[in-house]
């Protein structure tokens, strides 16, 4: 049977009050009323997100046997490179991997989903891993800003113990401008909402549940969990009635007030929410709009209890901290005047990048074969047994490590100072200097605990560049 066989999924540390949004400032942002929404930290986007919700599905698993990887997304920074290449090479998955990207519509990540399985159904690929991810850009102090979150979930397809399988799906094509973004353009903008509610959503959304019902001899009575995809936090609701379902114990609660809208990414997280809870023999119903609607029927087996403690939406939601201060997030997003650019500059050097991509995106390190040493970066001769160029790569990305020390530096140009520096032991003994990210300085102690994340180091010449940092078990 095809389906899902592990899933993962990232939501942002930082969340955004509603209240430091509309001006409130601290203090109102610190009564807690009003709802918040997840943020990216200034060194995280789509890529970044995608490769931790990746990690997450994949962990405890063998990588070698992933055949391919579909990448989801409406905000990737380039137009013209794969971002589905960068992922499979952060993830240290094999050379003759299948890669492929899927843009341009907020159902992309399920348009990727149904790509994966028809691939292993076809049996073009054995296992592969989708992943949407999504890091989309309101207008400052707009009414949109409040309704967009940041975050990315992940899918493993294959065979293999599928703990969730697609019985039936139905489409719908629909031409409307709604919600858009062209490449000039860095804000989503979208039209009047009750336009884009009763034109758009409700009517492509309604239509496509009601033919994936008619078309599965199935009532909405048959199942656990509708999984909607939303606007803002209202319209679901009455789309869920139109359907036949009841609106308060029926349907997957869309998080709005918690994380947002995440774009491509909202829909497949809200799966994995929803799979976190289900039952072998449960249905669930998983609709997703853009440019029209797709709705999917998918059923839950046995194999799902076997997924459970995999760092999904439950573990996340509960991993946050406050971003009080809609000026920091400003400068998270670069729309802040500050004295330090960070695109500035000719860039990273590719010649550079082609050189060191195994150690910066893969985190490859070097193993001695003759004393079994362990050290990052690469080198030619053995610092312990002076052996010379007999080395093997070994991936240090999914260990733990300590901090060996620590500073703190306030010069750095980071927007979110000071710039927490550290010489980091990794398990197995390579001693690597890396950033901490999603810290303070006051839990930053020697012999902390930590693990590695894939984030952006900088962005000079107005283009991503990527490096791995630390930050703390939590």
């Amino acid at each position: 049977m095809v389906g899902i066989t592990s899933y993962g999924a990232y939501i942002p540390m930082f969340r955004l009050p509603f209240a430091a949004i509309a001006g409130g400032g601290r203090k109102a942002a610190a009564s807690g009323s009003g709802g918040e929404k997840a943020v990216a930290n200034f060194d995280e986007d789509c890529v970044t997100m995608a490769v931790a919700a990746a990690m997450n599905c994949l962990e405890g698993l063998d990588r070698a046997g992933v055949d391919g990887v579909l990448f989801a997304s409406t905000s990737y920074a380039y137009k013209e490179k794969q971002a589905a290449s960068i992922v499979a090479k952060a993830l240290d998955l094999r050379r003759d991997v299948v890669t492929a990207d899927f843009a341009d519509s907020l159902r992309a990540g399920t348009t990727a989903l149904r790509a994966a399985i028809d691939s292993v159904k076809a049996g073009s690929a054995r296992t592969v891993l989708v992943v949407a991810s999504d890091c989309r850009l309101a207008a400052p102090r707009s009414a949109l800003e409040r309704n967009i979150g940041d975050g990315a979930a992940a899918f493993l397809i294959g065979t293999t113990d599928a703990a969730a399988s697609i019985e039936h799906h139905h489409f719908i094509a629909d031409e409307i401008i709604d919600v858009w973004r062209t490449d000039a353009q860095p804000f989503v903008r979208s039209w009047e909402d009750r336009f884009v509610v009763e034109h758009g959503y409700a009517h492509s959304l309604t239509e496509a549940v009601k033919g994936l019902l008619q078309k599965s001899g199935l009532s909405p009575k048959d199942f656990t969990k509708a999984v909607l995809y939303s606007p803002d936090g209202r319209s679901y609701a009455g789309v869920a009635r139109a359907a036949g379902f009841d609106a308060k114990t029926q349907v997957q609660d869309p998080l709005f007030g918690k994380v947002g809208n995440t774009g491509a990414a909202f829909a497949p997280m809200l799966l994995v929410a929803a799979l976190e809870e289900a039952k072998p023999g449960s249905k669930l119903l998983l609709a997703s709009y853009g440019d029209g609607a797709e709705a999917f029927v998918v059923a839950v087996t046995e194999p799902i209890g076997k997924l459970r403690g995999k760092r999904g939406m439950s573990w996340h939601l509960q991993r946050r901290a406050e971003l009080g201060d809609y000026d920091k997030y400003l400068s998270f997003r670069n729309l802040q005047p500050t004295e330090f650019d960070r695109r500035a500059g000719q860039g990273v050097s590719a010649t550079v990048h082609f050189r060191d991509r195994s150690e910066d995106i893969s985190f490859h390190g070097h193993k001695c074969r003759k004393c079994g040493t362990e050290q990052f970066p690469f080198q030619r001769v053995c610092f312990k047994c002076f052996a010379r160029d007999d080395f093997d790569e070994i991936r240090l990305s999914d260990r733990h490590g300590k901090l060996m020390s620590f500073t703190f530096d306030f010069f750095a140009g980071s927007p979110d100072p000071p710039l927490i520096v550290t010489t980091t032991e990794v398990d197995g003994g390579a001693r690597v200097y890396l950033q901490m990210t999603d810290a303070s300085p006051k839990e930053v102690k020697l012999e902390l605990p930590v693990e590695f994340t894939f984030r952006k180091i900088h962005e000079y010449g107005g283009t991503p560049n990527y490096f791995w940092k630390c930050t703390p078990v939590r």
